[in-house]
């Protein structure tokens, strides 16, 4: 994979502005999932909302909704409230059951010509983490990069255009807590036609964006697009020693 092309000067919120895929390898079928990692993950109740819907411009002149019912209210009483972000704190592994993933994160910075380099090629089961990014389960727009293949087979995130909407993601954090993020859609894109605002764009909740290679592989040009998974934070779990005391 090639480096992640970066912006003049971004802030430390501010991503890359597109993910540069390597040339040389081959495209191959999705790695295996792991024998019942399907069965454990629950079938979602109700589809989600696209993360990157947005509010239509004439909602302020539109009529206002009607009063909602009991039966409304009770519904909305049972949700659970959104989790409240997390402080910054270095991220460490990435797991996503239903394909199979257990990955160390690496963290990923901008280099001398201010690009965000891809994982090393001789250890395509590492992922990477955009460091200056927002850290897993703080507000904003996280990123996370990883390989879709080698020459000899599936890397890290071979299996990333199999998943679907409504699976578990899980990031570990240094400080012992973990992320938990639930994919709201997985999107494929043109280089030419890549949405940066889309994807990076900022946004008032905790949000993950996983990308690796995708569309058509050509030995010269290396692979045609980008496949991105969306996802938004649901829960936070505390360190094992930290929940036993309570």
């Amino acid at each position: 994979m090639r480096p992640l092309r970066a912006s003049p000067r971004p802030p430390r919120s501010s991503p890359p502005a597109r993910f540069r895929c390597r040339r040389g390898g081959r495209r191959l079928p999705p790695r295996p999932r792991r024998p019942g990692a399907a069965a454990r993950e629950a079938s979602p109740r109700q589809p989600l909302p696209s993360a990157t819907q947005a509010p239509p411009e004439s909602a302020v002149s539109s009529p206002s909704p009607p009063p909602p019912s009991p039966a409304d209210k009770g519904k909305a009483a049972k949700r659970p409230a959104a989790p409240r972000p997390l402080p910054r704190s270095r991220a460490t592994r990435l797991v996503i059951p239903y394909i199979g993933v257990d990955a160390t994160l690496i963290d990923l910075r901008l280099d001398s010509e201010r690009r965000l380099p891809a994982p090393p090629e001789n250890e395509p089961e590492v992922a990477g983490w955009y460091a200056d990014g927002p850290s897993p389960g703080e507000q904003g727009t996280a990123i996370a990069v990883g390989h879709l293949d080698t020459n000899t087979g599936p890397a890290v995130f071979g299996g990333l255009g199999e998943l679907k909407r409504g699976r578990r993601i899980e990031v570990r954090r240094a400080d012992g807590r973990t992320a938990v993020y639930k994919v709201d859609a997985i999107k494929s894109y043109e280089k030419d036609k890549f949405p940066n605002r889309e994807v990076y764009g900022a946004r008032s909740r905790p949000e993950l964006r996983l990308i690796t290679c995708g569309g058509n592989y050509d030995r010269r040009t290396g692979y045609s697009g980008n496949v991105v998974v969306f996802a938004h934070l649901t829960a936070t779990r505390e360190p094992r020693a930290a929940a036993d005391k309570r």
